[in-house]
Formats: C-alpha cells, sequence, structure tokens
C-alpha cells in the first residue's frame, strides 16, 4: 500500500525528490552536498527577512487578541443597548471561543494539508467580516452569530501563525523569536484597551428609533481593521519551506530559501545561496504526508473526504507514542491556563466597572443592580473602567520582556511551571481586596505574571510537534483551550452574582494544579525541530 502510494506521489509530482534528497534539479540520486533543512535555513542568514515576517506574523496576532479580548470592554456598554444580564455576558464572552474551538482543530488541519499562508488569508478575512458584521446587527443573538463566526476565522489564524513562524526560524533563535512573536498578544491587548478607552465613552455615532450605531459599535467596526489588513499583506508572502519540502515541493522549498537569503543580504549583492538540494533528517515527516495527501489529485466530494481522513489520522498520530505524554500533559496545561485566564481576564471590566465607587468585587450588595437584567445600569461613560482596563494590558509588558530573554536561559516548562503557581495564588487574593485601586493592583500583577505562561506555552507547542502535525496539534490544543474558556465564562457568569470567591478559588487551585504538571514535559530548548 505504502508503496502504491510513493509511486503515485512520484507520478503527479514527478519534477521533486525521493524520500530522502529534495533537489532543485529534481535529482532522485543521493547528492553527498544535500544539507539538513536546518542547515539550509541556517546558511539564509539573519536580518530583513525574519524582522518582516515577525511583523506580519506579530500583526495578525495582534488582530486575534482585539477580537478576543475586545469582547470584555464592550460588555459594560453593550448590555445596556442589548439589554443582557451575567448570564447573557457569559454567553457573549464564551461565542468567541465556541467558534475558535471549531475554527482551530478544521482550519489546522488544513494548513497540514494545503499550506500555511492561504489557510492564513482565509482565516484573517473570516473574522474581520464577522467582526464587521457585529457592529451593526440590533439584537442580541444576531449579535452573538456575528460575533460566533469572527471565533471561525481566529480559531484558524492563531494556531498557523506560529506553525508558519517557527518554519522560518533557525534553532539558535526559535525560543527568543517566538516569545518575540507571543508578545503580540499584548500588544493587540494594548490596543483594544487604547481603542476602547478613546472610543466607548464618548458621545459619538448614530442613533434613531430603529437603528443604532452607538461609541460601542465604532468600537467594534475599528477593531475589524487588524484582521482585514493582515490577510491582505499575507498575499506578499511566500509559502513555508519546511512546509514544502515535506508537501515534496522541494524545488520550491529552495527558491524560498534563496528569497530569504537574498532579503538578508541585500546588501551584499555578491553573495549566493549555494545550497541546492536538501535531506530529510528522518523519513517519518515525508511518510506520513505520503500516506494522508496520496489521494489529493481528485474531485472536491473526494478532497472533503481525503481532508476528513486526514484529520483522523493526524489526531491519531498525536495519541500514540512517542508523542502521547507530552500530547496528554499540553491538553492539561492549555485546559488550566485557559480556563483561569480567559475566565478571569474577560470579566475585568465588568469587576472595574462595579467596583468603581469602592468595595469589593464579592460585596454582593455593592452591584445587586448592576447584575439583573431588567436593571442594567447604563452609565458606561466612566473613564476609570477603561483606564483600569488599559493599565491592565500595559501590565502584560514586564513579562513579556522578561519572556525574551529569559526563554532560552531558563528553559521553556520550568518558566511556565513559575508563571502558573505564581498567577494562581494572586488570584487568592482577589477577593481579599477592599477598593479599586487593590483591585486593579493585583490584576495588573496577575497580568504580568500570567504572560509569561502563555509565551512559555506558546514555544512548547511550537517546537514539541514535528512538521507534518505541528498545524493540527496547534488546532487540537487551541481547541481543548477555547472548551476551558468556554466553561470558565460560563462559570463566572452563573457564580459571579451567587460569591465571586467561588470561581476565584477554583481558578487558583486549577493554576497551581496546570503549573506542576507542566514540570513533567520535555525539555526542548535549542533542539532541531522535526
Amino acid at each position: 500500500m505504502s508503496s502504491l502510494m510513493e509511486e503515485n506521489f512520484k507520478m503527479t509530482r514527478s519534477d521533486e525528490y525521493d524520500p530522502l534528497i529534495a533537489n532543485q534539479e529534481g535529482n532522485s540520486d543521493v547528492n553527498p552536498d544535500a544539507v539538513p533543512y536546518e542547515e539550509a535555513l541556517k546558511e539564509t542568514g539573519y536580518g530583513r527577512f525574519h524582522f518582516k515576517v515577525l511583523a506580519l506574523c506579530g500583526w495578525a496576532v495582534s488582530s486575534d487578541a482585539i477580537e478576543v479580548l475586545s469582547v470584555s470592554f464592550l460588555l459594560p456598554a453593550a448590555s445596556c443597548d442589548l439589554d443582557i444580564g451575567s448570564t447573557d455576558k457569559g454567553w457573549l464572552n464564551a461565542i468567541v471561543f465556541i467558534g475558535m474551538l471549531l475554527g482551530g482543530y478544521f482550519w489546522g488541519s488544513l494548513a497540514d494539508h494545503q499550506g500555511r499562508r492561504s489557510i492564513l488569508m482565509w482565516s484573517l478575512t473570516v473574522n474581520g467580516l464577522g467582526v464587521l458584521a457585529s457592529s451593526v446587527v440590533q439584537s442580541f443573538w444576531a449579535f452573538l452569530l456575528c460575533r460566533f463566526i469572527s471565533g471561525i476565522g481566529v480559531g484558524g489564524s492563531i494556531p498557523v501563525i506560529f506553525s508558519y513562524f517557527t518554519e522560518f526560524q533557525p534553532k539558535e533563535k526559535r525560543g527568543m523569536m517566538i516569545s518575540a512573536l507571543a508578545t503580540f498578544w499584548m500588544c493587540g491587548n494594548i490596543i483594544a484597551a487604547g481603542l476602547a478607552w478613546g472610543i466607548i465613552p464618548r458621545d459619538i455615532g448614530y442613533i434613531s428609533s430603529s437603528f443604532k450605531f452607538s461609541s460601542w459599535r465604532i468600537f467594534v467596526a475599528s477593531c475589524a481593521v487588524p484582521s482585514l489588513s493582515s490577510a491582505f499583506f499575507f498575499t506578499l508572502m511566500p509559502e513555508s519551506p519546511k512546509f514544502l519540502l515535506i508537501a515534496g515541493k522541494a524545488s520550491e522549498a529552495i527558491k524560498v530559501l534563496s528569497k530569504v537569503h537574498d532579503s538578508n543580504f541585500s546588501h551584499r549583492k555578491s553573495k549566493e545561496y549555494k545550497i541546492k538540494s536538501l535531506i530529510l533528517a528522518t523519513d517519518t515527516s515525508r511518510a506520513e504526508y505520503l500516506e494522508q495527501h496520496s489521494g489529493e489529485d481528485v474531485g472536491c466530494i473526494a478532497k472533503l473526504g481525503t481532508g476528513c481522513t486526514v484529520l483522523k489520522e493526524s489526531t491519531k498520530q498525536l495519541f500514540r507514542p512517542p508523542l502521547l505524554k507530552s500530547t496528554v500533559l499540553m491538553l492539561i496545561v492549555n485546559f488550566v491556563l485557559a480556563f483561569g485566564y480567559y475566565g478571569l481576564w474577560m470579566w475585568f471590566p465588568e469587576l472595574f466597572s462595579r467596583m468603581k465607587d469602592g468595595g469589593s468585587p464579592c460585596d454582593h450588595s455593592n452591584f445587586i443592580n448592576q447584575t439583573s437584567k431588567n436593571e442594567t445600569t447604563c452609565n458606561y461613560k466612566d473613564n476609570w473602567v477603561y483606564f483600569s482596563g488599559f493599565m491592565t494590558a500595559l501590565s502584560n509588558l514586564p513579562g513579556n520582556i522578561l519572556t525574551i530573554f529569559l526563554m532560552d536561559k531558563v528553559g521553556r516548562k520550568q518558566l511556565l511551571a513559575m508563571s502558573m503557581v505564581l498567577s494562581g495564588v494572586s488570584v487568592f487574593f482577589i477577593p481579599l481586596i477592599h477598593n479599586k485601586y487593590e483591585n486593579l493592583g493585583i490584576s495588573c500583577v496577575f497580568g504580568a505574571v500570567s504572560t509569561v505562561g502563555w509565551n512559555a506555552l506558546d514555544v512548547l507547542s511550537a517546537e514539541l510537534f514535528p512538521t507534518s502535525l505541528r498545524s493540527t496539534a496547534f488546532g487540537i490544543m487551541s481547541g481543548i483551550g477555547r472548551i476551558a474558556a468556554i466553561l470558565g465564562n460560563l462559570t463566572f457568569g452563573e457564580l459571579i452574582d451567587v460569591h465571586c470567591a467561588i470561581p476565584m478559588i477554583i481558578v487558583a487551585a486549577l493554576l497551581v494544579f496546570g503549573g506542576l504538571s507542566s514540570i513533567k514535559l520535555p525539555n526542548t530548548t535549542k533542539t532541531d525541530i522535526h
């Protein structure tokens, strides 16, 4: 069966390489000058191209962060126009993650099958169009549906961005550069908070008896610009050379590497890229690709069936040795970190709104009228709420700077474990605070510390899994994270009006447990990606 697949592959791609050698001239004989992918990547140098791909992928990450986190900033305002209470707010926070759950798994597997670049463009476009539509719909359920659609787009772009970016990075710089890419989530958070602070409290927009386009809707519409612009910019970028190599498109992979080299050495026109052929360090990824993609030159219905088969087979491989332990541990860590972080972070603006006149976030008498669906307080023009959100977003900066410099020195799993345990401890103190300044302070501590954990997790996710399974693994990890985020937001929506200490204690315990579990993960610092 495998020999038939190999023969079919050679017939459909006769100008490419054999299972071990990728040669630009299409020669299937073993070439003594062939080099491994990591060495070929190192020969491209490091410079202009890599900073360009960092800027573009970073802008895409920021656009995803803006979409996900913008919902929390519009809650106090949207609750007035849409007439919603705490339970509905929980669903509004959660619906984006439901879309991301479906999108991450679907888009991630397609990216392993069809390539990173095109999937990124499509998923970012879906995100942007969903956001634009949500800014004009007038009912809560229509708004919920549009946010679900945008969530499907976000779910696809997040895992694929990191796969695409990782496959351009040499191992000596990979940890630092993935950490740098992860900092753009903070940038998106700051942009979202800044836009909310600058737009929502203002008396702008259009309001009539049948149509409202108030300030918070203008804020939502502005959040669509980053994702749509990112989709356009990716039309100017090449496909991942690592993906092309595994897919059998050797000459295209070498051409991309040559362009990377020329961009990095544009100041030295005489320096040529001398690598003409590549050798795979292992034929595992190649065999997996052949097995999963042998029937791709067929009709649309058959392609759909092939895509489902690829999805199933890729998932099976993640739950088999030697990846089984890493997969299970990563699922646990992703679940508890997403439950704790998004379950709490998405509710910070709501907590700031409830505490703007002082008191404790767990003092039920201070905000009982705000949480009643029929008695929603519609004064969302208070600058303190949005100032606090902006400062909390800005608190991510120290954690991001630390991870850039410590990721390769301390190690991924060590930073992850310490961050999660300290985050859990900080959450435990939230029910004990007594005024809005203490609330802002502990929120900033949580933001700074938890960011370190997310960045370390991003690097581990990119390095633990082989190229042929990387986007699928990212999709699954993102998927379990979305389930956790959904449960976290719904849990907060149901319990925050009962007693806010209950969800806080749940979050604190889960974060500590996840941090201790992450110690069992393998060490990937400065290792080759497969």
